[in-house]
């Protein structure tokens, strides 16, 4: 038996929740990428190649997650 004080461990996340923070992960990749793209400093910038990269897998990781929120 646990006391009351004792830190509870969080239930693991859903399929839907881990593939929420996917598409989290993976908007953000690509919203870096994008101003990477359009930075001033010549090192920060990305081709478009890892820019195109970043978009695929936003879009897949978005499909999961429609995947993982269908009724079952």
């Amino acid at each position: 038996m646990s006391s009351p004080n004792a830190p509870s461990t969080p239930p693991p996340p859903t399929p839907q929740e881990r593939a929420v923070q996917e598409v989290l992960t993976c908007f953000d990749a690509y919203v870096r990428i994008r101003e990477a793209r359009d930075s001033l400093l010549s090192a920060s910038r990305v081709g478009p190649r890892e820019e195109d990269r970043a978009f695929d897998d936003l879009q897949q990781a978005i499909s999961r997650l429609r995947t993982a929120s269908r009724p079952q």
